[in-house]
């Protein structure tokens, strides 16, 4: 029984391994300037695939993105899934965002069925902060006022509303989850 129970503890723990954050493709940046925990960051156009969030824990979102990556799209087509999700919560009409691997975009990604669609992010200079904690609508508050008075202390003027980003897959213990608030900034700000 014991080594019953041992197989199985050593086939869990690689399944989380292999399914970790730290397997999984990220979103390209080059980082300018590190502050703590801020960052001065420059991103490449980066393809999304979103979709509206209707609801505020972002469930019903997450299963329309999580089809078209697995195979829920014009092609049938299996697409590995990456980091960050992004959640966007601008205007009243928040909308969580998977970021589609640079060889699925650079060859063409499948067209989408449903409500998600496809687009181009422009590449752009952001100031970041990583912050721990759940998707809250408190976590989220706190950490966007944080780099907003970040912003403020070096004049620094931001040019989008703050955007979420999230890494870790939700069995991820809350104190080792790295998230981000990212807003635009000039591109001449160092």
């Amino acid at each position: 029984m014991k080594l019953f129970l041992l197989v199985l503890l050593a086939m869990a723990v690689v399944w989380l391994l292999r399914n970790s954050r730290a397997h999984t493709e990220t979103a390209p940046y080059k980082l300018l300037r590190s502050d703590g925990p801020f960052e001065l960051r420059d991103y490449p156009a980066l393809t999304l695939a979103t979709t509206p969030m209707h609801d505020p824990r972002g469930s019903e979102a997450f299963g329309h993105l999580f089809g078209f990556i697995t195979g829920k799209n014009a092609a049938e087509e299996k697409i590995p899934m990456t980091t960050p999700v992004f959640i966007d919560p601008a205007s009243g009409k928040p909308t969580m965002s998977f970021v589609l691997p640079q060889a699925v975009a650079q060859k063409g990604a499948p067209q989408p069925r449903g409500d998600v669609h496809l687009w181009v992010m422009e590449p752009g200079r952001y100031a970041v902060l990583r912050f721990k904690g759940s998707v809250s609508e408190k976590n989220q508050k706190q950490a966007a006022e944080q780099l907003s008075a970040w912003l403020r202390a070096r004049h620094i003027d931001a040019q989008s509303e703050p955007i979420f980003a999230y890494y870790d897959p939700p069995w991820t213990p809350v104190f080792l989850r790295r998230n981000e608030v990212m807003v635009r900034v000039a591109k001449e700000t160092q």
